[in-house]
Order: C-alpha cells, then structure tokens, then sequence
C-alpha cells in the first residue's frame, strides 16, 4: 500500500500507514494535508494516494521567504505535482489548520468525501507508526544482545517523537527518547508531545503510561527558523554524505544530527550508546541547489 512512498524514505511513510488505512476505512475519495513548501510529508501523502487511486490536495505555507523559483518548484513540490497532486499555497504565518478545514468543507460540499490529515500526519493515528517503530527498534535491541542509553531523533509536528516516547513507555523499556527540535520553544513542544502521548496511549488502551518526565526535547539547534539550517546542520549534511552515503534532509534530520554530533562531541554519550534515529527525507535538497556551489559545498541562504 505504501510502496511509492518508502521508495525515498522518511517519517511520515510510517505514519500513512496507518491514516491512508484510516482514510479507506471511512470510504474517503480525496486526502487533504498540509506543510511547508517542501514538506515531506506533503509528497509522501501524494504518493500514497496515488498508489491507492485517491485524489490530493495539499495546502503550501511559505515559511522561509525563499524566492528561488527552484525551492518553489522542484524537490518535493515537483514529487507532489508528478504523483497528480493539486496544491495550493499560502504566505507564512497562516493558521494552516483553519485554511485546510475551509478548503476540505469546500469539497465536501461539492460531494467529495475528504479525509484531512493534520501537517506531518501527527495525530494518534499518525503515531501509531512510530509507536510500532518503538517495538522495532527494541527488539532489534534486544536480539543483538545490546543496551542502549538514548534514543536521539529531530522533532517538529511531533508525531515521531510522540509515537517512539509513547511506545517506549508502553513497553517499560527504561529508554530515554530525545527530540531534537527544529523550530518550535522547547515548553510548547514538550507539552504538544506530552498531550499527543496521553492521548495515543489512550488510544492503544495504555492510559496513564506516558508521565510529564518522559517527554524530552533539546531546541539549542534550530538555527534562524523553519526550513532554514544553522551552521552545524549544513556540517551534518556533509558529515553524513561523505562518511555514511547518508543523505539529510535541510528541515529535519540535519538538525536532529547536528544536536546528535554536539552532545557526542561534549561527552553526553561518554558512558552510554546512544542511538540516532534517522526519519529522512533527500528530496527536498533538490529545492536548495542555490545553497550549493558546484562542489557540493554549501554556500550561504
């Protein structure tokens, strides 16, 4: 069912899971979501629904003030049109979640049957997909025989590090999960993960399991804003490439590593083995190839 989507990779391919299943459950003939202008999430729905013969429209909130035709037009904006996607898009500062009921009421009064994911796909549906990572990550942990002492990962809509804190808790597994925050002050986030962890937990018939003290979250390495890499995520872009083959997305995974790369480099994993959780996506590099020079190496934004 999500084949199209795992073929590049990313969080949220985990998180349709369980909506797009959601969304056919409820007899829905159109999906409607919403992000950035290079949201990953964004394509990785339109993949999905074009893989199961549903309609999509995703509504585009500029949150950079990028003018380059190409971060507008190519990496995960051009996935989203080549997978038959409609798209709409908005100037920052919008409230997104208004602007998509307004457009999903819209089509529904034409008689379409909308079935509206929240941006990210970060709902306890959507979490769902990592609380089944969870699971995965422990029993691979537990079948090499290995102990682990932090679980570190980039969080922003907060499905991921809802699903992973809720299913480490659900299985008393005494391992601390670490977001890495990419754009929104760490007291906000920490309460919008632990609200969306009540309420998963809940939904998985384990109310109660996830206490205030399990949800953790690191903002010292958002940089500038949304979408906009500091310093030492642009070092992590290259770090991964060049040592790992590993591609990092500018948004999220780059800035989860680089906090990844600081706490190492100041001995926060000294007597621990700390686990980096890798939630991609590369696609939207092809949005910043101003940010390049003919080397690769990055230049300014």
């Amino acid at each position: 069912m999500i084949a199209p989507a795992c073929q590049r990779g990313g969080n949220k391919t985990r998180k349709l899971e369980f909506l797009m299943a959601e969304a056919l459950e409820q007899g829905a003939d159109m999906v409607m979501t919403q992000g950035a202008t290079q949201t990953n999430h964004g394509h990785q729905t339109a993949a999905c629904t074009a893989s199961l013969g549903l309609d999509c429209h995703i509504l585009l909130e500029d949150r950079t003030g990028y003018e380059n035709a190409n971060y507008n037009t190519n990496g995960n904006v051009l996935l989203d049109h080549l997978h038959g996607a409609t798209t709409q898009k908005f100037p920052g500062a919008h409230d997104m979640p208004v602007e998509m009921e307004r457009a999903a009421e819209k089509m529904r009064v034409e008689g379409r049957k909308v079935y509206v994911i929240p941006g990210g796909g970060s709902n306890p549906t959507g979490a769902l997909g990592y609380v089944s990572c969870a699971f995965e990550v422990l029993a691979q942990v537990n079948d090499a025989g290995m102990k682990i002492g932090r679980l570190v990962h980039a969080t922003g809509p907060s499905g991921t590090q809802v699903g992973l804190v809720t299913g480490m808790c659900a299985k008393n597994s005494q391992i601390p999960v670490l977001g890495i925050g990419i754009r929104t002050p760490q007291p906000k986030q920490e309460q919008k993960v632990y609200d969306q962890a009540c309420k998963t937990a809940k939904k998985l018939g384990f109310p109660g399991v996830v206490q205030r003290e399990h949800v953790m979250v690191n903002t010292d390495y958002g940089g500038e804003g949304y979408g906009i890499p500091p310093g030492s995520g642009i070092e992590a872009i290259r770090m991964f490439a060049e040592l790992e083959g590993i591609l990092l997305d500018p948004c999220y995974s780059a800035k989860g590593a680089a906090g990844l790369i600081d706490l190492a480099r100041k001995g926060e994993f000294k007597d621990e083995r700390g686990v980096f959780l890798f939630t991609g996506d590369a696609a939207a590099l092809g949005g910043y190839d101003f940010a390049f020079d003919s080397s690769g190496r990055w230049v300014t934004l």
